[in-house]
């Protein structure tokens, strides 16, 4: 045994040995913390793997191989891999094989075909899912229909950026056999999330670029007029589209129809807290008077107003009255027209851009800068819509002059007429908008 001479502690000393004791317990807490970053890392880069096959449109061959290759890694790192350097040499792999999954799932992303009952194709069918150039950004389009040669209908999402791709295709499914449906993911949105810098969003951008996939529509198919149905946010959309080109469009159909922001959002402010009062829920009361009523602006702005608008959905769908059977966010999201990116911008979308563009609105009011339009108008009302009050929607079709209006109730439906009574929709664009355009035209 040798003993260090001065100050120095031999390693065979009491206090020595505490030392070394004290320096082995912090090495094993420090791999032991690396172990489950690691195996989170592991764990986490393997979810788009398992991902594929659940809510993807990548073939069977291409998700079986990723898994394999996930699995023998796996395996190699659990049972092979013997120095830090191979463990993490395997767990890059494992990332990479991850981030490839990701680029499949877009590359991959599609709108079902348009079948007949045994399952074929529809001769003279279209169902494609493709980016278009608007105005220098490229944006991306679904577009369903029996037969190329119907009617064009462009559908204008709600939001300011939401997406619903995949839940017109199923809802309003039927329309495809009228029609040649169009949905515009608008930027901002969905798998256009990324198509125009967001900081530069504005509604003049939107409308630049609905005129021009208005004219690429009419080139492409061969008609010189198309058809606008939009809901929310996607109504005064078409508004204002058919405002600047009436020529264009044959008429414009508005499900729940948006007329003045700051009065609807006032509105809807003021009801949410009179009905949390009235419930006794003193947490959303406080939550709503420390953050005030509309306008809002800057950061937080799609926080706010969800504060609100949520809180007035969950009641409204309480509602026995509507017996639609609602949103079905998470099988939407979970739909093949959305790569594993596109998901996590379908959420992006609602509060990003949001953020931006909503407190562009608050000085829209139809009644005042869209009191004179040169096509039919058709409004459809959910009878029990608290999101949208359909008093400004009356009060705005009764002082609006255009060569046809028409309001039409919808009695056990909310703010998405399109969701609760799809079916009735469907009825009135054949058998009201289209049959009665094709008189007037």
């Amino acid at each position: 045994m040798s003993t260090l001479s001065g100050s120095k502690i031999s390693a065979d000393s009491p206090a020595g040995a505490n030392r070394f004791s004290a320096r082995r317990a912090a090495g094993r807490v420090g791999w032991g913390i690396l172990k489950v970053v690691g195996g989170l890392i592991v764990a986490l880069s393997t979810v788009p793997v398992i991902l594929l096959p659940l809510a993807t449109a990548v073939p069977w061959y291409g998700w079986l191989a990723l898994g394999l290759a996930d699995a023998g890694l796996i395996f190699l790192l659990l049972t092979r891999a013997e120095t830090l350097p191979y463990r993490l040499l395997i767990i890059a792999a494992i990332i990479a094989v991850s981030i490839l999954a990701v680029f499949m799932s877009q590359w991959f992303a599609t709108t079902p075909p348009i079948v007949d009952a045994s399952g074929r194709s529809i001769p003279g069918s279209i169902a494609e899912l493709e980016q278009v150039e608007l105005n220098g950004s490229k944006q991306w389009v679904s577009i369903r229909g029996h037969d190329r040669t119907k009617p064009v209908l462009l559908f204008l999402a709600g939001g300011p950026g939401g997406s619903q791709l995949a839940a017109t295709r199923k809802q309003l499914g039927d329309l495809e056999k009228h029609f040649v449906v169009v949905n515009w993911e608008q930027p901002g949105a969905g798998k256009s999330y990324h198509a125009v810098d967001l900081a530069g969003l504005t509604p003049e951008r939107y409308i630049a670029d609905g005129h021009a996939l208005t004219l690429y529509l009419r080139q492409r198919f061969n008609q010189d007029k198309i058809y606008i149905l939009g809901e929310s946010w996607g109504t005064v959309l078409g508004i204002w589209l058919v405002q600047r080109s009436p020529d264009m469009y044959h008429a414009f159909v508005g499900a729940a129809q948006m007329v003045s922001f700051l009065e609807t959002d006032s509105y809807c402010y003021n009801l949410a807290l009179q009905t949390a009062f009235g419930k006794g829920d003193f947490k959303k009361v406080g939550t709503l008077m420390r953050q005030g009523p509309p306008p809002y602006y800057g950061d937080g702005v799609a926080r706010k107003a969800a504060e609100y608008l949520l809180y007035l959905s969950q009641v409204m769908m309480s509602n026995p009255a509507i017996t639609g059977p609602g949103y079905d966010t998470i099988g939407d999201i979970a739909s093949p027209e959305y790569g594993l990116y596109d998901k996590v911008n379908y959420a992006r979308g609602l509060i990003a851009t949001m953020d931006v563009v909503y407190s562009q609105l608050w000085e829209v009011d139809l009644r005042t800068q869209a009191p004179h339009l040169e096509v039919p108008i058709y409004l459809l009302e959910g009878r029990h819509d608290v999101n949208a009050p359909p008093a400004l929607a009356e009060d705005y079709l009764q002082k609006l002059e255009a060569p046809y209006k028409q309001l039409i109730w919808f009695e056990h439906s909310g703010h998405s007429p399109w969701v609760d009574e799809a079916g009735k929709v469907v009825d009135v664009m054949v058998n009201t908008v289209l049959a009665g355009t094709n008189r007037m035209d």
